[in-house]
């Protein structure tokens, strides 16, 4: 798992086995606080287990979801790096394990391995990527078109009927995904003319390229959304 993760994919095996023996995992259960906004940012993590939502709280005291990262992403590795303090607070989704990279041991490892460099780098360039669509998504979509673009990131298939399991509660994906519980329900019950069938947490689509051409009829619009 922390091999697949985007912040450790391109780090040579010898130099990711060193980096490991100075890191430590941790387990954040379910509704755990991992950290909270404003708390000094000396780690970045990579979920090696389960699912935690990064979050934000407006000046009005609302709870605005940043980020939803299930196993395999990371976090924080810009404002680590950067220094200062976390912009954001994590909480466990589910029970979670994560590995801990102290940000002190990195940049000790930098200095004779530059190399990490490309891979911290990459992982950045990722997380500014999906941030960059998931602006444009929430500019350019309607809710019905945003929700269909969350369950084609959860297919397990690029054509053709599928079947799956939504990760986390409605809740928290109507505040993934910008919506009101309300806004939501009203957008799965759109999404029946177009082959979703929804019972509880499992979900039904008849055909993805349907729900795809939904999304968009323009093949320059590539059909995305950020990881589940």
């Amino acid at each position: 798992m922390t091999k697949r993760s985007v912040l450790f994919a391109n780090v040579p095996d010898d130099m990711l086995q060193g980096l490991l023996k100075k890191c430590h995992k941790t387990s954040c259960p379910r509704g755990n606080t991992l950290f909270v906004q404003g708390d000094p940012a000396n780690y970045m993590y990579v979920v090696l287990k389960g699912c935690v939502k990064l979050t934000r709280i407006t000046p009005g005291g609302d709870e605005v979801v940043v980020a939803v990262y299930p196993e395999g992403n990371s976090f924080g590795e810009a404002i680590a790096l950067k220094g200062g303090k976390y912009p954001v607070t994590v909480e466990a989704v589910q029970d979670s394990v994560l590995l801990q990279v102290e940000t002190r041991i990195v940049f000790e490892t930098l200095r004779t391995e530059p190399e990490l460099a490309v891979a911290m780098l990459s992982s950045t360039f990722s997380h500014l990527h999906e941030l960059v669509m998931e602006i444009e998504n929430l500019k350019a979509l309607t809710g019905a078109q945003r929700l269909a673009t969350f369950l084609i990131s959860l297919a397990p298939v690029d054509e053709g009927p599928c079947s799956f399991v939504l990760p986390y509660d409605k809740i928290l994906i109507a505040k993934r995904l910008g919506m009101k519980p309300e806004s939501l329900s009203r957008s799965f019950a759109n999404l029946r003319a177009h082959g979703v069938e929804v019972q509880r947490e499992a979900v039904r689509v008849n055909e993805i390229m349907q729900l795809k051409t939904f999304v968009s009829d323009d093949e320059d619009m590539p059909v995305r959304g950020r990881r589940a």
